[in-house]
């Protein structure tokens, strides 16, 4: 997206997301969200779920522009983010989605997004937390080892957990998390909803969830159904209600 002239850097972010009637649609086609209405405070973790293709990835690719509202406004700590230059907007997000962006480079690279002078120590620290230290260990070259494109020699709990390692390293305040619904066995699934929980601690957190374990722990849980708002409230406000929320949570339970 193109930035305005006199955009501004954002001191770092600390209280609230606003979605202010916002509404989008891709070129030459019909609106696709639909005057959204919808505040995300700090600290708080949002589920958005819905039907597949309800708008849940569009709606908070709006956060770091990739692309802009057709109408209404996003704002970060009340800053309609047109007016934040790109730089200081997304270093303010980290983002782990389904499709694991690995390039064909070593593991310390792909981690550290080409940030030079990164001790070991340092890589140690968000391998850990991400539980991928024990398999970058076994490697030939540990951090210096030289994973393929996409990083197909990797399982895919591996690849999901470097991807988690990235964004502890980057460490930024707002996460947005859209998660995989790639199938894992049992104890890659564990391993990577530990390392989600690590990721996912201290941080506001917008998450496009599939796992019923991330949806009952959120704060606010957002209904989208055909680009519009349905339903808010948590698990216990909407599991009982007989509406879409309860009909998903019983499709993915049956």
């Amino acid at each position: 997206m193109a930035e305005k002239p006199n955009a501004i850097a954002v001191p770092p972010f600390s209280r609230s997301i606003v979605f202010d009637n916002v509404s989008f649609a891709y070129e030459g086609r019909e609106t696709f969200l639909k005057d959204i209405c919808l505040e995300v405070k700090a600290g708080d973790v949002v589920a958005i779920v819905g039907p597949s293709g309800a708008g849940k990835t569009t709606l908070v690719n709006l956060i770091p522009r990739f692309f802009d509202p057709s109408r209404g406004r996003v704002l970060i700590d009340g800053v309609d983010v047109r007016d934040i230059s790109l730089d200081s907007l997304r270093s303010q997000i980290a983002m782990v989605t389904q499709e694991t962006i690995l390039f064909n480079d070593t593991v310390r690279n792909n981690i550290c997004y080409g940030r030079r002078n990164v001790s070991d120590e340092d890589l140690d620290e968000v391998a850990q937390a991400s539980i991928a230290v024990d398999f970058i260990r076994q490697m030939p070259n540990g951090y210096d080892t030289v994973i393929a494109d996409r990083g197909e020699r990797l399982s895919g709990g591996q690849r999901q957990r470097l991807a988690i390692a990235r964004a502890l390293f980057k460490n930024a305040p707002i996460l947005i998390l859209d998660e995989a619904t790639s199938e894992l066995d049992a104890e890659s699934e564990r391993l990577v909803q530990k390392a989600l929980s690590n990721l996912m601690a201290g941080r506001t957190v917008i998450v496009i969830a599939h796992r019923l374990s991330t949806v009952r722990r959120a704060d606010k849980i957002v209904v989208l159904e055909e680009g519009m708002i349905r339903e808010v409230g948590t698990h216990q406000d909407l599991i009982g209600q007989g509406g879409i929320y309860q009909r998903l949570h019983e499709l993915q339970i049956s």
